[in-house]
């Protein structure tokens, strides 16, 4: 167990029994050792992780309720989850007393008072992914486990065209997994952004009201077989067309994408949070 600093152990002084409160967090972490976010019989999972963290300090506490399902070895800066609390205790109190109980791979970065009850899943507005390239011809240790490498030589400007043809409204049913049996498949892109990180670094972010299972793999996947030549450029909008996964291209492995942030139409009554 973890020693608690002075202004956790303050906090957790404030706390005291209430009737339920909701809480909204604001959860960071690295996907390597985690078979994704939801709960899996015999497999480590963050939302049994941070539940776990949860009842430590609340053992009445009901929750937690994440907003986006991401799938093993994705990593997060802004998942959101909310729990309901029977424990009264500033957003402060909070970030600091569960930090306690979490992990090194596991942080809660904001807290936020939210009426109880409240889904962050459904008061999504819009999500934000990065992808992170690393190209080179040898791998690096350091960035191995948060970039996908890229050997291959790769034109970038044929990829930044291509990634033009993603935004919008469309069907994007060539764009998912074979697991994802959703009937709607019409999924709204408003930006997809490529940025030259540096000299071997790239990042895609790809910003959407809402996902297909894998859709941001497979997209960048795709990007990546048109950049490096081996599909030709105008694939993203024939396999929108034919709505056809055989006509896209690879599914970019999961280690180097990150669920970067999320955007929600926030409840009245909600209150405040920290940091802001």
């Amino acid at each position: 167990m973890k020693t608690a600093p002075p202004e956790a152990e303050d906090a957790a002084r404030e706390g005291r029994d209430a009737s339920a409160a909701g809480v909204l967090l604001t959860v960071a972490y690295d996907g390597t050792s985690f078979s994704g976010w939801a709960t899996q019989r015999d497999a480590r999972t963050v939302e049994d992780t941070l539940r776990g963290a949860i009842l430590a300090v609340d053992p009445r506490a009901v929750g937690p309720r994440g907003t986006s399902r991401t799938d093993a070895g994705v990593h997060a800066e802004g998942q959101l989850a909310a729990f309901d609390a029977r424990v009264a205790m500033p957003p402060r109190g909070w970030v600091l007393t569960l930090n306690q109980h979490l992990p090194e791979d596991v942080a809660v970065r904001a807290a936020q008072i939210v009426p109880p009850g409240f889904s962050p899943r459904f008061a999504s507005v819009k999500k934000r992914y990065r992808y992170d390239l690393l190209l080179d011809k040898v791998r690096d240790p350091l960035l191995c486990a948060r970039t996908w490498r890229i050997g291959y030589d790769m034109d970038m400007a044929r990829m930044q065209r291509e990634a033009k043809t993603i935004v919008g409204t469309h069907d994007f049913a060539a764009f998912r997994a074979a697991g994802d049996e959703r009937a709607e498949t019409v999924r709204t892109i408003h930006a997809v952004e490529l940025t030259e990180v540096d000299a071997r670094r790239w990042s895609i972010v790809v910003e959407g009201s809402a996902f297909l299972y894998n859709m941001v793999r497979i997209l960048v996947g795709t990007l990546v077989d048109v950049a490096r030549g081996h599909l030709a450029e105008g694939t993203i909008a024939r396999a929108i067309a034919a709505k056809e996964r055989a006509i896209a291209g690879q599914t970019a492995p999961a280690h180097g994408l990150t669920l970067a942030s999320i955007d929600l139409a926030m409840p009245e009554g909600s209150g405040e949070r920290w940091p802001r």
